[in-house]
């Protein structure tokens, strides 16, 4: 039988495992007790599928004016300067601690080999072989379990996030600001809903991948941190901005796995099926252009000839640097049968990475109070209308350590701390309506308009097309929800089902196109009226009515 369980107080609660969440609980640990919410393995997160690096200013003709200058290029006119310069300048310093806590850079000779990726005017990557986010992951999660004072709850995932929506009789009050006290969470393995108090919370929760049917994201990416923060109250911005990797790997076994960008970086030529290369014909930088126009050109080369996929080719190269440089791309692609230092690799694109998210400030504070965001959730002001290549890593340990120094300061002036009464999880009304068929279907079908529909190319049509089968879908999803014991499905789906809403909404907003949202109905860029955000934010929310 389905019940709630008992509660855990904890100083520091952070629902994510990737190396947003790591970084923050190894600073945070100082200062109290920390809980690591991860939904299933610690290691499984985005970080641990960043092939490329993490860029910074490390050589000496490398400058964080040229590395602002690339950055503000690539974001399309909505960065934020002021983070942008914020996080650049402290590059350097997190590279020098990610190597202090273990972190083995591939290295040429005495110094760091830096790569160079699209975007970027200097070879300023870091990286371990082709597998950077693995490496740093692995280094944190050492780091994180020589740490007595932090927990790991692998196999939870967060319901809610616990603010005064949740409290009996509560009446919200005029310019009241929401207040976070952690989360309900669930317990995959018991079936139970335990109460996590928390005096600050960390959402570290990734992207939203999965929204997609073609993904470079692991299973777990469904858009869970951004769909609670709205729920709660929180402002999302942006989230039209999807970035679609041009090259993951097309082979029915390839579970869309990436080729990673520096194949490009380092000379790969992307080729239709008869050996013609086409990146000329769509920008000066060819196969080094930003990432949106690489897809772009994909996509409607792919339109054109009706075959499934484009190829890219590096035979070219020396098979000693191939296999030096790529060995973890070589050996997947070896193991399905292709060989690429003689075989060219057929590449689509997918989704990669959500360049919106909840809304923070410089701090990584989120407009709910005692609640933080970094890391792909976040929507910080760092990638504008599209991420430079590898500046994602760089702003998730960033921030990380910026909502650390924040965190102290909150926590140290803040240590007579008192939770109110917060109810245990409620199943009044629940009953099992033997009906999980409806999850798996709604999941396909979410996934499969969301990439015919509001995909790399969109239009007015598609998108009213897609909000009219959303909105169907999310209150059904809902009532569902509402009806039907709480499984690690179900959460999921609502979120991927909320998250999946507020992109549409978003795209349809913007009435142009700009960076990585490409509307073929306003095919122009319009500095005079959309040079903003695309915010969204409900002050009381359908679900929040029902939690009072």
């Amino acid at each position: 039988m389905f019940h709630s369980a008992q509660h855990n107080i904890t100083d520091f609660l952070i629902i994510g495992s990737g190396i947003a969440g790591l970084s923050y609980a190894l600073k945070v640990s100082e200062l109290g007790s920390v809980a690591i919410i991860t939904k299933k393995k610690n290691s499984e997160s985005n970080t641990n599928y960043a092939q490329g690096g993490i860029a910074a200013v490390l050589s000496t003709d490398d400058s964080f004016e040229l590395h602002i200058q690339d950055t503000l290029k690539a974001g399309d006119g909505l960065c934020n300067p002021e983070v942008v310069k914020k996080v650049v300048e402290a590059g350097p310093a997190e590279i020098q601690e990610l190597i202090k806590i273990g972190v083995n850079f591939t290295r040429a000779k005495d110094k760091l080999d830096l790569g160079r990726e699209g975007g970027h005017s200097r070879k300023r990557v870091a990286h371990a072989a082709d597998l950077t986010g693995k490496e740093i992951e692995n280094a944190l999660i050492r780091a994180v379990k020589s740490r007595k004072n932090i927990k790991i709850y692998e196999d939870h995932i967060a319901v809610d996030l616990i603010t005064q929506h949740h409290l009996q009789n509560y009446q919200r009050k005029p310019g009241e600001k929401i207040k976070c006290w952690g989360a309900y969470v669930l317990d995959v393995k018991k079936g139970t809903v335990d109460k996590f108090l928390s005096r600050i919370t960390l959402l570290a929760t990734g992207g939203a991948g999965r929204i997609y049917q073609h993904t470079t994201n692991p299973d777990i990416a469904t858009g869970d941190g951004l769909a609670m923060a709205y729920r709660a109250g929180a402002r999302v911005a942006n989230l039209e901005f999807i970035q679609f990797h041009p090259t993951s790997l097309f082979h029915p076994q390839g579970d869309s796995f990436l080729i990673s960008e520096t194949v490009r970086g380092e000379g790969g030529k992307l080729k239709l099926k008869s050996g013609k290369t086409f990146m000329e014909n769509y920008h000066p930088q060819k196969e080094l252009a930003p990432r949106d126009v690489v897809a772009r050109a994909i996509d409607a080369e792919l339109k054109k000839s009706g075959d499934s996929c484009v190829y890219l080719d590096i035979t070219h190269l020396d098979k000693e640097f191939i296999l030096r440089r790529f060995p973890n791309i070589f050996g997947r692609c070896l193991a399905l049968g292709i060989d690429i230092t003689r075989d060219w690799i057929p590449v689509v694109p997918a989704a990669h990475y959500m360049c919106g998210g909840v809304v923070t400030n410089l701090e990584a504070e989120t407009d709910i109070e005692n609640l933080y965001a970094c890391g792909e959730v976040a929507m910080t002001g760092m990638h504008g209308a599209n991420r430079l290549a590898s500046n994602s890593l760089l702003e998730a340990v960033a921030f990380a350590n910026f909502a650390a120094e924040a965190s102290r300061k909150k926590f140290e002036s803040n240590q007579d701390h008192e939770f109110p009464r917060i109810p245990e999880w409620s199943t009044k009304g629940v009953f099992d309506q033997k009906e999980w068929v409806i999850i798996s279907h709604a999941r396909q079908e979410i996934q499969s308009f969301m990439w015919n529909l509001v995909g790399i190319v969109r239009s007015n049509s598609r998108l009213e097309m897609a909000k009219a089968r959303i909105d169907i879908l999310l209150k059904e999803i809902t009532e569902f929800y509402h009806k039907n014991p709480v499984t690690y499905e179900v959460i999921e789906l609502r979120n991927i089902s909320q998250v999946a809403e507020l992109i549409i909404r978003s795209a349809l907003l913007r009435k142009e196109s700009r960076g990585l949202h490409y509307n073929q109905d306003y095919p122009k860029k319009d500095d005079q009226n959309w040079k903003k955000d695309t915010v969204l934010f409900e002050v009381e929310s359908e679900e929040q009515k029902e939690l009072i």
